[in-house]
């Protein structure tokens, strides 16, 4: 691992707050007040449970939210460069050339009428500007780097395995060489052995090219193996930001502790699993204070009435938990 944190700062996302919004009804909160940096060649996760706001925060990032998606306030400043302030058009040429997309399930990602090898030259024309021949060429490169034969380049998405379509999606994602990639689950629906294959490659590739990437997971075993810093997210908010040494070894939120006792733990093999009881709330039903403190086995009366705010614990150490406030 890297020390991120003496790297240059090359994404600094500012209370960011992300609504859905229906007809008829009053918006759900998504994401709320989110705050974090990406480093030069940093290995980010982001990890919590299913519809925590992962997905929407990584793609309210990019402005490729869904219609129901609305973008209610804070900053993602890039090279201290707004992007909530561009236009749609000054967006897609930051798409692919300053940050690109390892998207969830492959099959569904790829364009099942068009080879993969056009779909990745396609992008590379659009963002690069370099003429077909040329990208042609640079494919061959791109394809052979995740381990792909280039003599597959013309094959369509139906005829690569699952681990094989990631891959080409990962080429895809670095075709115009982005100084940041998010890989979104980019281990779902395929089985242990490949999967262990795309994250070795996603930090080969990290290590070569010296790529920022911020790793969107649930899995708590590949953020100890890979990541630098975790931002750990519940209902939409950031429970705990800091470095991964510190989170694994002195997580400070219960939320946090909690998901960390329900992780295997080689190094206490005797100890049982603990699962979190109850369910997150629904964002359009959110508790009063704390998200979690219905859930919370150290919650007391301030937990119920007021929402607690994000603080610096310590130099990179932040979190967002009353008990922690009066400690």
């Amino acid at each position: 691992m890297i020390d991120a944190y003496s790297q240059n700062k090359l994404l600094d996302v500012k209370n960011l707050s992300i609504d859905y919004v229906a007809k008829d009804k009053p918006p759900a909160r998504a994401v709320e007040n989110v705050s974090f940096t990406l480093h030069e060649g940093e290995l980010l996760g982001v990890v919590g449970e299913s519809g925590c706001g992962k997905t929407t925060l990584m793609l309210g990032l990019t402005r490729l939210l869904p219609s129901a998606g609305r973008i209610t306030s804070g900053k993602v400043l890039f090279n201290n460069r707004d992007w909530m302030q561009l236009t749609e058009r000054e967006m897609r040429d930051v798409r692919w050339k300053d940050i690109s997309f390892i998207f969830q399930g492959a099959m569904n990602a790829l364009n099942p009428v068009q080879t993969v090898g056009e779909q990745i030259v396609e992008a590379m024309m659009l963002h690069m500007q370099i003429s077909h021949e040329a990208a042609r060429q640079r494919l061959v490169e791109l394809l052979e780097m995740v381990g792909i034969s280039g003599n597959r380049k013309d094959n369509y998405p139906h005829q690569f395995s699952g681990g094989m379509r990631q891959r080409a999606m990962i080429a895809m994602a670095l075709a115009c060489m982005p100084p940041i990639v998010i890989a979104d689950e980019p281990t779902t629906a395929l089985d242990v052995m490949i999967q262990a294959q795309i994250i070795e490659l996603l930090m080969q590739l990290r290590e070569k090219l010296h790529t920022a990437v911020m790793l969107v997971t649930h899995d708590l075993g590949v953020v100890a193996e890979m990541c630098d810093a975790v931002v750990v997210m519940y209902s939409g908010v950031v429970a705990e930001y800091a470095k991964v040494d510190t989170i694994f070894n002195t997580p400070l939120h219960p939320y946090t502790q909690e998901l960390l006792k329900a992780f295997p733990d080689l190094n206490r093999p005797n100890e049982k699993l603990k699962s979190i009881p109850g369910y997150p709330p629904r964002l359009d039903n959110l508790p009063k204070g704390c998200r979690f403190s219905p859930r919370c086995p150290k919650a007391f009366e301030r937990c119920f009435e007021e929402q607690p705010l994000t603080i610096e614990i310590a130099p990179g150490h932040y979190t967002s938990c009353h008990l922690v406030e009066r400690q």
